[in-house]
Parts: structure tokens; C-alpha cells; sequence
């Protein structure tokens, strides 16, 4: 039996989504044709590629087989690309990757004005922490995505979210204009370990600072905010996600991050990439707040 390209994107697909259903979502097909892809793959190549025990993930020897295989499947885009710039119109699945508040708060009316204008391409959003979210753009793993404050490139600014200060709605300056964070150094101070953390140092710069508690999942965050834990300082896009209770108040320092979307730096884009990125560009939508935060 041959090796085959729906093998490789099988393998890749299960690598990618952690486990075979979800990557069976992921390609449109069933999870029994998407096992069998794998199989076949690794009956061809006579050594197991996958560790099957819980989650999916690949043995020492699929862990090689992984970046040829990314490169086999980009090479085989890489001419499907060739004739999509000859057809005109952008069509294909691109993968977007995106930190949690943008896939909250910015990317929704995003993707709904890039359906309704580009009806052939599907896009397929991956959530990470900006970290992860530059990795997966480098790596191949995705075509596209929301990067925070990256360098100066080909991407379009589709937003300036500024920091405000997250606390209940019972705190004394929770209904305040503006809040200076030298305001709320009595205060038990959470912070977010995401991707937001330097911001967050910024914010405090020549004050002391001592976080009481360390967060990497925003809802857990939010939640001991809520039960009076203590206060944190957030992206202003956290406005779509919060619940009763809470409030967002505009910070002293303005510290403010910058969301670009993009292809992958120093690579030639998908033909798609390359249009959504201009119907961003067209769009102008340069807030991320309608309060023009």
C-alpha cells in the first residue's frame, strides 16, 4: 500500500486535536475513516505512529514522521494555492489561531463579515495564549492569526484593546470614570499568568507589586473576582464575558495591546489568508470596544 496524502492529514489532524473524534470533525469525516487513515499509515510505514492510551499523541517515531508530513501537506496546498490563484476566488479551510479574549470579543463579527464575503473559504478557529498562538503561526500548524503586539510585519491592526480594572460591582470605584491603579494597592490583587502578564507589569510600573493568587484560565479568574477573592487588571475584550457582578473600569497608566491578523512571517500566505487579511484591512475595524476602549 502507497503512502497517501489523506493519510498524512489523518495523522497530522489527531496530532493537532488531541484525540481521533475531534480531528474527524476537523476533516469532515467519520471517526472509523479517520482511524483507518492512521492505520494504513502505519501499516506503510511498518512502525506505529500514535500512542493510543488516553489522549492520542505520537510515539517517538511519529514524533520524526510529524514535521515531513506537515511539509508533504503544505507542499500539496502549495500547488492547490497555484490553482486557486489562477481560478480567482479565494476558497479552502484556513486555520486561525487567536488568544480566548480575542475568539470572544473580536473575532465573531470577524468571521461573520469574512463568511458573507468569501462563501468557498472555511476558517477554523484554534484558541491559545499568545505564546502558543506565534508557535502554532511558525510551526505550520495554522495559516493565520490574531497576534498580540507582534513585530512589524504584513499584518493589519484590527484592534487596540486597552487594560481596565476588573472588580465587583459593590467596590467603591466600580462606577467611577477612570481608576488609577496606584488606587487600588489595598486591595488583594489577582493576576492573570496568560498571555497579559507584561501588560499587567506595565500597568504597575514603579509600584509595587505582589500578586496574591497567579490564574492562567480567565473563568477562574473571573469567578474569584466574583466571590471578592480580589481584583485584576484584564483586556478590555473580557467586557463580552463577564457576568453579573462584575465590572470593567478604564485604568490610569493606559496600557494598551495591539491585535494584527496575519499569515506566518517571512512565508508566502495562502491565497486565502491573503484575502481575508485585506477584508479585514477594508473593514478599517480598528475597535475592539464600541466604547472606543
Amino acid at each position: 500500500m502507497a503512502l497517501n496524502l489523506a493519510q498524512l492529514r489523518a495523522f497530522l489532524a489527531v496530532v493537532d486535536e488531541g484525540g481521533f473524534g475531534t480531528a474527524a470533525d476537523a476533516l469532515g469525516l467519520t471517526q472509523s475513516a479517520v482511524s483507518h487513515a492512521v492505520a494504513a499509515l502505519e501499516r506503510t510505514l511498518g512502525h506505529p505512529v500514535l500512542l493510543r492510551r488516553g489522549k492520542p499523541r505520537p510515539t517517538a517515531f511519529g514524533a520524526q514522521v510529524v514535521a515531513h508530513a506537515r511539509a508533504a501537506v503544505a507542499a500539496s496546498v502549495a500547488i492547490t494555492d497555484l490553482a486557486a490563484r489562477h481560478g480567482g476566488a479565494a476558497r479552502g479551510t484556513i486555520k486561525l489561531a487567536a488568544p480566548p479574549t480575542v475568539c470572544q470579543g473580536l473575532l465573531p463579527q470577524l468571521m461573520s463579515h469574512w463568511e458573507s464575503e468569501f462563501p468557498h473559504v472555511r476558517v477554523r478557529v484554534f484558541e491559545g495564549e499568545d505564546d502558543e498562538v506565534a508557535e502554532w503561526l511558525a510551526n505550520g500548524t495554522v495559516e493565520m492569526a490574531v497576534a498580540v503586539d507582534p513585530p512589524p510585519g504584513a499584518g493589519v491592526l484590527v484592534g487596540e484593546d486597552a487594560f481596565h480594572a476588573l472588580l465587583r460591582t459593590d467596590h467603591p470605584l466600580a462606577g467611577v470614570g477612570e481608576v488609577d491603579v496606584a488606587d487600588l494597592a489595598d486591595d488583594p490583587f489577582l493576576l492573570s499568568c496568560g498571555g497579559c502578564e507584561r501588560h499587567v507589569r506595565q500597568v504597575h510600573a514603579g509600584l509595587p507589586f505582589d500578586p496574591l493568587h497567579r490564574v492562567r484560565e480567565l473563568g477562574t479568574l473571573l469567578a474569584m473576582v466574583r466571590a471578592g477573592v480580589g481584583i485584576s487588571i484584564v483586556p478590555g475584550l473580557v467586557a463580552s464575558m463577564l457576568v453579573p457582578g462584575l465590572a470593567l473600569v478604564p485604568l490610569r497608566p493606559r496600557v494598551v495591546r495591539r491585535l494584527v491578523v496575519g499569515g506566518p512571517p517571512g512565508r508566502e500566505w495562502h491565497p486565502a489568508v491573503t484575502a481575508l487579511v485585506d477584508a479585514a484591512r477594508e473593514r478599517d475595524h480598528r475597535r475592539v470596544d464600541p466604547r472606543g476602549v
